[in-house]
């Protein structure tokens, strides 16, 4: 038997705890300052693509990174166990990093090809080994408890992430920001393999059982379909009108394909539950009825890297304090705007001064380092001219420095790290609360968990629609403690569902295909990530902003009203399973 450190918990946790946190690190260095890049000039050493474009892309690559561990967990599961998969995910997303430091328009969605690929051989995998270490009766109540541990490893990692995207960022460019991502993949990778004897015990390609279909036929009835479906989604024409001359059905080509290509993927795991029989079939059940619900917190939570990003960027003062300035400057951590007479230009003077600009730019050959160092100061200058202008914006009149004087910013995706830094610190107080519950036996159920998680992820909405009324109808900026706090209540949520959410499927799901309905999950999770990018889409349509928070709320809470009506069937479903 696997040897178990004093805290109870097993070995291979920690390798595990440690491949992820490197893991996340570099997915959430890149999702920190995806959006960002995207929307940055191609001048900058962006894509320059317009917000539209942006949120279509930000929600296809993000449901599609979630909708592979279908097809990874599958072949893990029957084809090639759970740690090969995990070391070629790992390389092939590393690689992906790599390939969007290169700074042209082929390799940017190689890059995305490579990343959704390896998530799905990734992903699935490393959740499902974490729960077989708890498969023994000695160590199977202390799951939830190992899967909290596990999650805060993940939010380590994105805490840290950011500092380093901005960093580089800030003194390098983009491309060494993403390069670092591939970089902390790589170690992940390293620890992963020095931890596999930990491990290796729990690795177990499952066998067939009597009836069950075949890998390839699982593939043919799912990834084939799936691909024409998309197809048919993609060119396929609905109503078209004033605002929809395309006609497309949900507002974009894309939009079409995803949810279209998702419909035989589901359609497999409904048909799942039909040919199981009797407890496996309540089990299977209960796990599509919570999956379903699942999806609209996802489509809220992941708005951090889209429109709460905009909202970070454009509608919150980020002056940093005197008292943290010199520490962010001595490591160059620091975002500049300066007031000078070309900020304070009218927009046509504006619009001509960084078009000379430009062109005085495009005009150096950079073919001796005089040369590339005076392209590069040309670039920043630029970038700073853009990036002040648009801040004072909207900015207190009180609070925009003299002329020549200029404000030390904190950088953008530093905020997506308000969402870790609540992770690593509630987690401890969280798994607290649940073993004091627990040694008074009145610890709720898993299900119980992730339908308070739901109802707590509607009240984060609620707080933002709090910071739209402190901007006086946009004119001002809101505080910054508005997205803390908002990030606070949607992390309580979070931890009361997504580690949940690993450890439900982990104790219904049938043992032989364990990884395939991990992928299940990963696929509610794929859906709510593309309806995430559809709403953040509806961001720049909607005009009174707290109308988009209410929206927010209102799905997420009727998806937790859903949870609650369906909490006895499920506890009924848990206790048959002799499990919590």
């Amino acid at each position: 038997m696997e040897e178990v450190k004093s805290k109870g918990h097993p070995k291979g946790l920690w390798f595990l705890f440690g491949t992820e946190m490197w893991e996340r690190f570099g997915y959430y260095l890149m999702l920190g300052i995806f959006s960002l890049y995207m929307l940055d000039g191609w001048n900058n050493g962006g894509m320059g693509f317009d917000a539209t474009k942006k949120s279509d892309i930000y929600g296809t690559y993000l449901g599609l990174v979630y909708l592979t561990p279908f097809i990874g967990g599958l072949l893990a599961d029957r084809v090639l166990g759970y740690r090969r998969s995990i070391v070629i995910g790992g390389l092939m997303m590393s690689a992906g990093y790599f390939l969007l430091s290169i700074h042209s328009t082929t390799t940017f969605y190689l890059a995305l090809l490579f990343i959704i690929l390896g998530n799905g051989f990734f992903k699935p995998n490393i959740s499902t080994l974490v729960g077989n270490l708890y498969s023994n009766d000695e160590l199977k109540d202390k799951k939830d408890a190992g899967y909290n541990i596990f999650y805060m490893g993940i939010n380590i990692g994105a805490f840290i992430c950011n500092f380093v995207a901005a960093y580089m960022r800030i003194n390098y460019g983009w491309g060494y920001a993403f390069a670092a991502a591939g970089v902390g993949m790589l170690i992940g990778v390293v620890i992963f393999l020095v931890g596999t004897k930990h491990i290796k015990h729990v690795d177990q390609i499952k066998p067939l059982q009597p009836g069950d279909m075949s890998t390839v036929k699982i593939l043919g009835f799912t990834v084939f379909p799936m691909l024409i479906f998309g197809t048919l989604g993609y060119f396929i024409n609905g109503i078209t009108s004033e605002t929809n001359p395309n006609g497309n059905i949900l507002g974009t080509d894309t939009n079409d394909a995803f949810i279209f290509g998702c419909l035989p993927v589901a359609g497999f795991f409904v048909y799942l539950w039909l040919k199981s029989k009797d407890l496996e079939k309540r089990s299977i059940g209960a796990l599509l009825a919570v999956f379903t619900c699942v999806i609209l917190f996802f489509a809220i939570f992941h708005q951090n890297g889209d429109a709460l990003t905009v909202w970070a960027e454009d509608y919150t003062d980020r002056e940093m304090p005197a008292a943290v300035d010199k520490a962010f400057s001595a490591v160059d951590m620091v975002q500049i705007v300066e007031n000078n007479p070309i900020v304070q230009q009218n927009d046509e003077e504006f619009a001509k001064t960084i078009g000379a600009l430009r062109a005085e730019e495009e005009a150096i050959v950079a073919d001796t380092p005089d040369h590339i160092e005076a392209k590069k100061a040309l670039s920043k200058r630029i970038a700073l001219l853009t990036s002040s202008r648009k801040y004072f914006s909207n900015l207190d009149k009180s609070k925009i420095p003299a002329e020549g004087q200029n404000l030390k910013l904190f950088s953008t995706e530093l905020y997506q790290s308000i969402n870790p830094f609540w992770v690593v610190f509630l987690t401890p107080v969280l798994v607290g609360v649940w073993s004091f519950f627990r040694r008074r036996k009145m610890e709720p159920s898993t299900p119980t968990k992730i339908a308070l998680g739901l109802l707590i992820t509607a009240l984060s909405a609620l707080v933002m629609v709090g910071a739209v009324y402190a901007t006086n109808d946009l004119s001002n900026k809101a505080g910054s403690w508005w997205l803390i706090a908002s990030y606070g209540v949607i992390t309580l949520g979070e931890l009361c569902l997504s580690p949940m959410g690993l450890s439900l499927v982990s104790k219904l799901s049938p043992p032989r295909i364990t990884a395939l309905l991990m992928g299940g999950f990963f696929l509610a999770i794929s859906v709510g990530n593309k309806l995430a990018g559809m709403l953040g889409g509806l961001w720049e349509d909607i005009e009174q902003k707290q109308n988009y928070f209410y929206l927010n709320f209102g799905l997420v809470l009727g998806a937790a009203i859903m949870l609650f009506i369906m909490l006895p069937w499920l506890n009924r479903v848990m206790k048959e399973k002799n499990v919590r």
